[in-house]
């Protein structure tokens, strides 16, 4: 095996680990535009952008996961099917949760309504993250499998 294809190899651990990091950011700074001190339409309109773009790119992250990702791991390593199905659990919990945050932006909820979602979606964002990194980035840095990045963990 080429040194290429072994970079290539442990990528998918760290691109997972870089599309983490970027969500966690992307949520953070959908956080402070509920405190930026903005109000009125304004900052509904500033907090619906952020939270489109947060709530997309999480759900297209997690999408990829299901599609692409979590079949080439359970073919190549069976026994994690069961982590596999706990962590598509997660996802579709994160959907609804991005559902709801998503209603209650486009009907104007107040910010600490808003915050409440956030804080939510946080918890279980983060958890769901911390799970997956112990039990998949190990397997991630063997795992042979050919396909965008883009397509398999959402937009980097």
């Amino acid at each position: 095996m080429s040194e290429r294809e072994t970079t290539r190899l442990v990528a998918w651990s760290k691109e997972l680990r870089q599309v983490h990091h970027r969500l966690r950011q992307a949520l953070e700074v959908t956080r402070a535009s509920l405190t930026d001190g903005t109000t009125g339409e304004a900052a509904t309109r500033e907090l619906l952008l952020y939270c489109r773009g947060f709530c997309a790119a999480l759900d297209s992250h997690h999408k990829g996961e299901d599609r692409t990702l979590f079949p080439a791991i359970a073919a190549a390593h069976p026994e994690l099917r069961p982590v596999l199905r706990s962590l598509e659990q997660d996802h579709s919990m994160i959907a609804h949760l991005l559902g709801g945050l998503q209603a209650a932006v486009e009907r104007a909820a107040p910010p600490e309504e808003l915050d409440l979602h956030l804080e939510g979606i946080s918890a279980l964002m983060e958890n769901h993250f911390r799970y997956e990194e112990r039990q998949l980035l190990t397997v991630l840095e063997t795992l042979e499998l050919t396909a965008a990045p883009g397509e398999v963990l959402g937009p980097l």
